[in-house]
């Protein structure tokens, strides 16, 4: 059944070698995407907390458009759209990009802007859940805001965080597959062009669906090392080793591990 991805397609290649290609801008749209994405939601979600009304403000009004707008339709805008607005030498340049840069580009730009809102909110959520002595002691020390952030609370956020911060990652990862919608061709898209070609729909699609499984795991293994090596001790609950049996035997005056 999958012995179809070693017959050569009509470019000359094997269709195995088509996903592979499909699986490299995959690769790389989620890679570079992540970083921007976690730069850019981290300054974000600082925004979100600080005591500058207007900074909050326009923090929070980022978050609420970027992540109540479906993917699909933001990829549409900065594609479609964004180059309209633009300067008309700067748009007819963005239109004149040749393939795939005229693709890879607004898409990019679409899945990194989308997944900051996402990762501001973690952000945002892990500085509110640190004690308010962090700040008080932050600020006895004589650091001002700035520093106190980047020096005391958002490294102790972001350790927080980790946990959450996975299925972002993994997120991002099956993400890319709305980039086919602007021509980007991707792995979905190379196996959509395999099943098109062939005929063999669970072939390309099953393999397709196979190497995405293996991505989300590979993303899930690195963000649980990554939790254990930069976990806060004591932040985590503690592991329950006896069960309801165990429980149900305590004495009323027992105290519970």
């Amino acid at each position: 059944m999958f012995a179809v991805l070693f017959e050569q397609g009509s470019d000359g290649r094997m269709y195995l070698v088509w996903l592979l290609s499909g699986l490299g801008w995959t690769l790389s749209l989620a890679f570079f995407g992540w970083w921007l994405a976690f730069a850019v939601g981290v300054l974000v979600g600082i925004g979100r907390t600080v005591e500058n009304r207007t900074m909050a403000f326009l923090a929070r009004c980022y978050v609420e458009v970027f992540r109540n707008i479906p993917v699909l339709v933001q990829m549409f805008l900065w594609y479609f759209v964004m180059p309209e607005l633009l300067p008309t030498a700067a748009g007819n340049w963005v239109k004149q990009l040749p393939p795939p840069w005229g693709a890879f580009f607004p898409a990019l730009i679409c899945l990194s802007l989308y997944t900051a809102s996402r990762v501001a909110e973690q952000v945002r959520a892990g500085l509110e859940a640190l004690p308010p002595g962090q700040r008080e002691a932050a600020a006895a020390l004589g650091l001002n805001q700035r520093r106190a952030y980047w020096l005391v609370l958002v490294p102790q956020a972001l350790r927080l965080i980790v946990p959450s911060l996975t299925s972002e990652v993994m997120g991002i990862y099956k993400n890319t597959s709305v980039a086919l919608a602007i021509g980007l061709l991707e792995l979905t898209a190379r196996a959509r062009q395999i099943s098109e070609e062939t005929f063999q729909t669970f072939a390309a699609f099953g393999t397709a669906t196979i190497i995405y499984l293996l991505l989300a795991l590979v993303a899930y293994r690195l963000m649980n090392w990554i939790d254990e090596k930069v976990k806060i001790p004591g932040a985590a609950p503690p592991t329950r080793r006896k069960g309801w049996r165990g429980l149900a035997r305590r004495t009323p005056g027992e105290a519970v591990s």
